[in-house]
């Protein structure tokens, strides 16, 4: 069975870190790309950040940039978000979804994790 399952959030204060795990199971990453996805409540669900096959990553929300950055581990089948400075702002369930190209479109993503739920509050 093809899943990918999200890790690593929680309650942090303004300024924090949180890294999430992206892991996948049934399937390899190797040859795929990997998007990070965010929906805050009462709003539409956001692309934040994608890695491709090559390991090169791409921005799909300017607020992130110099704060989040994408990585992945081949090994261990698992792609990382890494989140320093968190806002208020941030606050979302994050996504993590898997397909050949990096896109900001949902549709271009063959299938998706569950989620993990990220609160940034004091």
């Amino acid at each position: 069975q093809l899943q990918l399952a999200e890790s690593g959030g929680g309650l942090v204060q303004p300024g924090g870190s949180l890294r999430l795990s992206c892991a996948a199971s049934g399937f390899t990453l190797d040859y795929y790309a990997i998007g990070w996805f965010r929906q805050a409540p009462g709003k539409e669900r956001e692309g934040v950040l994608c890695i491709s096959s090559s390991s090169s990553s791409t921005y799909y929300t300017d607020s992130v940039k110099g704060r989040f950055t994408i990585s992945r581990d081949n090994v261990k089948n698992t792609v990382y978000l890494q989140m320093n400075s968190l806002k208020p702002e941030d606050t979302a369930v994050y996504y993590c979804a898997v397909g050949y190209y990096c896109s900001g479109y949902e549709s271009m993503y063959k299938f998706w994790g569950q989620g993990t739920q990220v609160t940034v509050s004091s």
